[in-house]
């Protein structure tokens, strides 16, 4: 298991890692990744595999185009399917990274890594309806980032990766399937909607498994979250909230109260 994961993280092209990604989610449906590590740990973190474009840049400076135009269509694709691009890695990396937890901690992410692969495919192919491809746009690194930042504890990447970041497509996916649909775009809107409800799913992962990690480190779920939210995630954190989906999602109503206690209208 831990071979094959560190395979699909170190794929270099969209093509290698959604095949490696693909195989692995079979091979571990018919039992065929043996979980045990032989006590190996994990190598430090890194960048994973990547194609040389997008280039990465500050988020800043990345281009701000409405919906109102194709070309503007196409940057905001463009940005999705980088985000589910980067998704399958940090799912991969939970299982690479994270030893000794139980085998339905590895099923929830492999699943998770299959289904962000999916929706990668689903989304290039719609950027290059629009003439476009992946990686003609520049990104940035945001969540690799966190990634990083969360690597000594599957505690904080539970809470910090799932439910922070990746929850934040709960909030803003919502309006984006509105405005698209008033625009005619019927395709990039049901690309939208499969994401949107296989999402909450994944984020409902980061929930259990986040109060899984606190009690076995004997922790109040409730103030650990509000601690890693003052630490780490604040400055990332803006309403307004989709507290429906949230509450799908594995959150209670205290964790919104928090959430929003520390987000930026």
């Amino acid at each position: 298991m831990f071979a094959t994961a560190r395979t699909c993280l170190d794929a270099a092209t969209c093509e290698a890692k959604v095949a490696s990604t693909f195989a692995a989610a079979q091979a571990f449906q018919r039992g065929e990744l043996d979980i045990d590590d032989n006590g190996a740990a994990p190598e430090p973190i890194h960048m994973p595999g990547r194609p040389p474009k997008p280039t990465l840049v500050h988020p800043r400076d990345l281009p701000r185009r409405g919906f109102g135009t194709q070309a503007g269509r196409a940057v905001f694709v463009h940005s999705i399917a980088h985000i589910e691009f980067n998704a399958i890695d940090l799912a991969w990396d939970a299982v690479y990274r994270f030893r000794g937890l139980p085998e339905r901690f590895y099923a929830d992410w492999v699943g998770v890594a299959n289904d962000e692969a999916r929706h990668f495919v689903m989304l290039r192919d719609r950027l290059r309806q629009l003439g476009h491809d992946y990686g003609d746009f520049d990104a940035h690194n945001g969540l690799w980032e966190m990634a990083e930042k969360t690597a000594h504890s599957g505690l904080a990447r539970m809470a910090l990766v799932p439910r922070v970041l990746e929850a934040r497509g709960l909030d803003v996916t919502p309006g984006m399937i509105v405005k698209l649909r008033a625009l005619g775009d019927d395709a990039t809107a049901d690309i939208l909607e499969v994401i949107l409800r296989e999402e909450v799913a994944h984020v409902a992962a980061g929930s259990r498994w986040f109060r899984w990690f606190c009690e076995r480190e004997g922790l109040q779920p409730h103030a650990e979250f509000r601690r890693l939210l003052r630490e780490h995630a604040g400055g990332a954190l803006h309403g307004p909230f989709n507290l429906e989906a949230r509450l799908a999602a594995g959150f209670d109503e205290d964790e919104l109260r928090s959430l929003q206690a520390v987000s930026f209208s």
